[in-house]
């Protein structure tokens, strides 16, 4: 099973916006060496919105190659329609993905019972593990609780990732769907609270920058040592509201650019670069965090 510390990757690109695929694999080594326990492919973290179909699943299959088994690979499979998210779930079938993440339909706004219905076609479309991600910050619908517990029973449904940053719903979604239901927090600043609460994981955008930090204080709080995974927390804290002063993920792609992770720091429009005004309060979280720069 996947739990602890869950990096969403970024996809580094290219000046000419086309896929750094040598970058990609240097990320990937990254993150085993630092030892984060599993990665997220091509979720919104990754650009999934501007990745092609055809270039989001080469993406994933990529990391999956790469990883050469050393770590689960979660593929994004996400969309606002059904069918085109039932597409991006076959066509992963036999990448070798150790699981798929599907964000909540965006912008048509669906009905607790048109989320339902679209979980469960999507899930039927595969024998793939299905964790559910609830948004609402970027999606505009919440799935609540309620609505979650709808879904344990499909099989191969197997957890959320709850990125509102209400921690009440830890105790909530645990005690309407089980204690085999997996609970990630997608939301870096209450990510240790989440933990302790009862959480299993965390598929952090931070994580792409302090990778073995972010480690350490995952394996802490699952194991009950609060006061190490508080020290880590106030560490890295700075970087929870720096690294969003700008839509994710303009400012952690400059900084994995600064840090020598990626080539270039080229982000695909709509998004464009980290403005010149966030580049000094960036710098000052990442020297926080004790991160070296170039």
């Amino acid at each position: 099973m996947i739990n602890g510390s869950i990096v969403a990757l970024i996809t580094p690109m290219n000046s000419d916006g086309s896929v750094d695929y040598a970058s990609l694999e240097k990320l990937v080594e990254y993150h085993i060496e630092q030892g984060t326990d599993a990665i997220v492919a091509v979720g919104t973290t990754g650009e999934s919105a501007t990745l092609p179909m055809a270039e989001h699943i080469e993406v994933v299959k990529h990391v999956v190659k790469f990883a050469a088994g050393r770590l689960p690979i979660i593929g994004g499979n996400g969309a606002n329609a059904t069918a085109e998210a039932i597409e991006l779930t076959k066509a992963q079938a036999n990448s070798g993905v150790a699981a798929m993440l599907g964000v909540t339909p965006y912008y048509n706004k669906p009905t607790p019972k048109g989320l339902i219905a679209h979980y469960r076609a999507v899930a039927a479309s595969t024998d793939i593990p299905q964790i559910l991600y609830n948004v609402p910050g970027r999606t505009s619908v919440d799935m609540l609780p309620e609505t979650v517990a709808e879904l344990v029973s499909v099989p191969n449904i197997i957890g959320v990732k709850e990125a509102t940053g209400d921690l009440s719903r830890v105790a909530r979604l645990r005690e309407l769907c089980g204690n085999d239901f997996k609970l990630y927090s997608g939301d870096d600043p209450t990510a240790r609270e989440f933990l302790s609460l009862g959480g299993d994981g965390v598929i952090s955008v931070t994580n792409n920058i302090v990778p073995k930090a972010f480690k350490v204080m995952c394996a802490a709080a699952l194991n009950g040592d609060m006061a190490t995974a508080i020290v880590i927390e106030e560490q890295i804290k700075p970087l929870f509201s720096a690294l969003f002063c700008e839509a994710n993920p303009i400012p952690v792609k400059w900084a994995a650019h600064r840090m020598g992770l990626i080539n270039d720091g080229h982000i695909r429009l709509p998004l464009t670069e980290l403005s010149p005004q966030f580049h000094g309060l960036l710098l000052e979280a990442m020297k926080n965090a004790r991160i070296e720069v170039q």
